[in-house]
């Protein structure tokens, strides 16, 4: 998301966005989880900053022996939620080192569940193998061609299956990311569709997010074969005090801060 001190953005390639994405996270790892493992939890299921969790909106609907992947897994912290639920989630992710942190909180809580380090523009699965996908925040902001990765998550479920997940909510695009009063005056234009880029001295790619409009979201999935069921817009809790990078009680209590897509592809299961 562009800030005060936002560098130009220009087109990325997949190859420059996977190689960013992998970079970033494994070496981001370890201050993401310092920062944010006791809000995430390791056995929780927790779909934004807002603190809306799965245990109480029950977006995936009954997940009992449901065969569940979650893209952009991180420390896979709603997948042993899963588990614990009674579900046979797959945890996914392109970083090594979020993978690694997933490890670890198997070991502390207990609760294991297959971890596989892959790229959500190729998902290493065979069509119709899950009956629902879920990510919170996690691969869609990332790669430059979230149509594409839209139907990668179309051809693993099964028909009928469900496909839900959690971004920044596009509005957020037009303020510079910062939790205080310079977070809500509007900077930047809701259709400028540039991304955020952070270079090295030489060039090279090492952080990126893509922007999407709310329109742009919708014509992907129905693109892709899904049916929107449900756009979720969480509101702040009055008893939220928490900053979390750009999400704090002084924006959240204005202006939507996460936009949650609940989707379903047509058919019945077998």
């Amino acid at each position: 998301m562009p800030t005060a001190a936002a560098p130009p953005g220009r087109n990325v390639t997949e190859t420059e966005a996977r190689r960013a994405n992998r970079s970033w996270w494994d070496l981001d790892a370890d201050d993401y989880q310092d920062e944010h493992g006791k809000f995430l939890g390791d056995v929780d299921f927790v779909w934004c900053p807002e603190r809306l969790r799965e245990a109480d909106a029950r977006l995936l609907g009954p997940v009992h022996d449901k065969k569940i992947l979650e893209l952009g897994a991180g420390a896979a912290a709603a997948s042993r939620w899963l588990r614990r639920e009674g579900a046979l989630p797959v945890a996914m992710d392109l970083s090594a080192g979020m993978l690694r942190h997933a490890s670890e909180a198997a070991s502390r809580s207990g609760v294991r569940v297959p971890l596989i380090q892959a790229d959500a523009m190729a998902l290493p699965f065979r069509d119709g193998a899950f009956d629902i996908v879920c990510t919170a925040f996690g691969a869609i902001p990332f790669v430059t061609d979230s149509a594409a990765a839209m139907r990668e998550v179309a051809r693993v479920l099964r028909p009928g299956g469900s496909w839900v997940f959690s971004v920044t909510h596009p509005m957020r695009w037009a303020f510079w990311d910062e939790p205080d009063e310079s977070g809500l005056v509007v900077r930047n234009s809701y259709f400028d569709r540039t991304p955020y880029v952070e270079r090295d001295d030489d060039g090279t790619v090492n952080y990126l997010e893509q922007h999407r409009t709310l329109g742009d979201r919708i014509r992907e999935l129905v693109a892709a074969g899904f049916v929107v069921r449900d756009l979720i817009e969480p509101e702040w809790p009055a008893d939220h005090d928490g900053v979390w990078g750009q999400w704090s009680p002084l924006r959240g209590r204005l202006f939507p801060g996460t936009a949650i897509f609940v989707c379903d592809l047509p058919g019945s299961h077998e």
